[in-house]
């Protein structure tokens, strides 16, 4: 009988300098097939940087913006865009001026 083969997909999560004027955020590979279960992961470790990130029903803040793999995270809701081995999360508040 063959053995089923488990793929461990494990994804780097950079954040932007910004961002760590205000909590602890060093990049960190974790596992992850989707953006929510890699960040998910990420806030395992680092519970406080949620807040910075989610909203309170776990979707993306209005002034974040991630990009996976260079292209901007399509679903901000549920943050379900598939994630594949060596995927680069890159976690950012949005730029706004005048």
């Amino acid at each position: 009988m063959a053995r089923a083969r488990i793929m461990i997909l494990m994804v780097q999560v950079v954040f932007t300098p910004n961002l760590k004027r205000h909590v602890a955020c060093p990049p960190v590979r974790v596992t992850g097939s989707t953006v929510a279960e890699a960040l998910g992961n990420v806030f395992n470790d680092n519970p406080t940087l949620r807040r910075y990130v989610l909203d309170d029903q776990g979707a993306l803040r209005k002034n974040m913006v991630i990009f996976v793999d260079g292209r901007a995270l399509k679903d901000r809701r549920t943050l379900a865009d598939t994630l594949g081995d060596d995927s680069e999360l890159f976690v950012m508040q949005a730029l706004t001026g005048g």
